[in-house]
């Protein structure tokens, strides 16, 4: 009797099981339909740019084109864009860099020091999350004018690491707050200064976050279009979103070969999205769920 039972329970539970290991197709479907929305601009930019200017209309948006040409990457090469890849960099990795130092010692600072001063100096950085860039581009012309750095690509550099510091400090903050204090005072008993500490613990154990705050502000340099077009008026200072712009008047009625200008604008923002998107979705959670 005991053993008809056990048998019909497991029957009874058959169906529960097959309906977990089933997987829902409301997720999957919205997942697919995110996924062609997202991925296709990226796709049909590609695929536009190995056409013909002759042949740029001919054929499905969907697939590739029959002959596929690199004529037109070559064209982009040939026009300089190399140099303007070479300004991106410049800025992007100094700002970077002087984000997320300045940074983190300020948010070492604000987390690991009670004062008053310290927390009214982290409102302070707070404020400037609330300020839209577009809003403060005519003082900042005047001032980078006034300091001789018009013009130059050093004068792009203030201004990024002045609206990047912000949030990098609140992220910063949250997560060495995270560290337990137990850690703090045993390097302290040790005789650590502030120092030591930052460089063995600190720098070590916010190794997710250092990593999402490059990632976020490297892309926000990047991709910044509106300080290159008020601070710079040469053509050899410009930047790659600023440059995009000639290349569209150059290539007015080319549209394959302004596609390959924009595709090869945005390959190292896919290439270091798709290298550490963990971590950078890690970091921008951490600390927030306290």
């Amino acid at each position: 009797m005991a053993v008809g039972q056990s048998t019909a329970r497991r029957e009874a539970a058959k169906p529960a099981r097959l309906r977990r290991m089933l997987p829902n197709p409301i997720p999957l479907v919205l997942g697919l339909v995110w996924f062609v929305i997202a991925f296709y601009p990226v796709y049909y930019m590609f695929i536009t740019s190995l056409r013909t200017q002759a042949g740029f209309l001919s054929g499905s948006l969907w697939l590739p084109p029959s002959n596929p040409t690199i004529e037109n990457y070559l064209g982009v090469i040939q026009n300089g864009i190399g140099l303007y890849f070479l300004n991106s960099a410049f800025v992007t990795v100094i700002s970077v860099v002087l984000i997320v130092a300045v940074s983190l010692l300020a948010a070492y600072a604000i987390a690991r020091i009670r004062s008053r001063v310290v927390q009214f100096t982290f409102r302070v950085f707070l404020l400037g999350l609330a300020i839209p860039l577009q809003a403060a581009i005519i003082p900042i012309y005047v001032l980078i004018v006034h300091i001789g750095l018009y013009d130059t690509l050093y004068g792009l550099i203030p201004p990024q690491v002045a609206f990047g510091i912000p949030l990098t400090v609140l992220i910063l903050v949250n997560f060495i707050r995270d560290i337990p204090n137990e850690l703090y005072d045993s390097m302290v008993l040790d005789g650590s200064g502030h120092f030591r500490i930052l460089r063995s613990l600190v720098f070590p154990l916010s190794r997710p976050a250092l990593i999402t705050v490059v990632i976020y502000n490297a892309l926000q340099v990047w991709n910044n279009f509106l300080f290159p077009l008020i601070l710079t008026q040469s053509s050899n200072v410009q930047t790659l979103p600023l440059a995009l712009q000639q290349f569209q008047g150059q290539y007015g009625v080319n549209v394959p070969g302004l596609m390959a200008a924009v595709f090869l604008s945005v390959l190292p923002i896919i290439v270091l999205y798709v290298v550490a998107r963990r971590q950078l979705l890690g970091g921008l959670t951490a600390g927030f769920g306290k």
